[in-house]
């Protein structure tokens, strides 16, 4: 595990891990030509994770294909096996699509998920 930071382009968000306060932020819009090209660094850095490290992931997304939905999922998998693991999902309160989507993954993976409404207005 290290520093991980890919900038957000129109079609992939961007994915920042800060190491002091132990959180992974994916934010933006992912829709890649390749997402298992484009998610691979990101999966490969989660590998690393030792199974005692404290990680929140923030999901912050607006809108993700179905490409980017099987590699988040293979993210989420990948962290199973950390003992101190929390997904907040964030979704604007008038998105129930994206509310949805992370409550499959939440029945899906054995982690933690918290869902934080987002007012669209603010």
């Amino acid at each position: 595990m290290g520093p991980l930071h890919i900038a957000a382009t129109a079609k992939t968000p961007e994915i920042t891990f800060y190491e002091e306060e132990q959180r992974l932020v994916l934010s933006g819009r992912s829709i890649p030509e390749n997402a298992v090209d484009f998610y691979r660094p990101v999966l490969e850095w989660a590998q690393g994770i030792p199974v005692d490290f404290k990680l929140v992931v923030q999901v912050q997304l607006e809108y993700f294909n179905t490409s980017s939905s099987k590699c988040l999922l293979d993210l989420f998998k990948r962290l199973e096996n950390s003992e101190a693991l929390e997904v907040q999902w964030y979704f604007d309160a008038d998105d129930e699509d994206m509310l949805e989507a992370g409550e499959d993954y939440d029945h899906i993976v054995s982690v933690p998920f918290k869902f934080v409404e987002v007012d669209p207005e603010a």
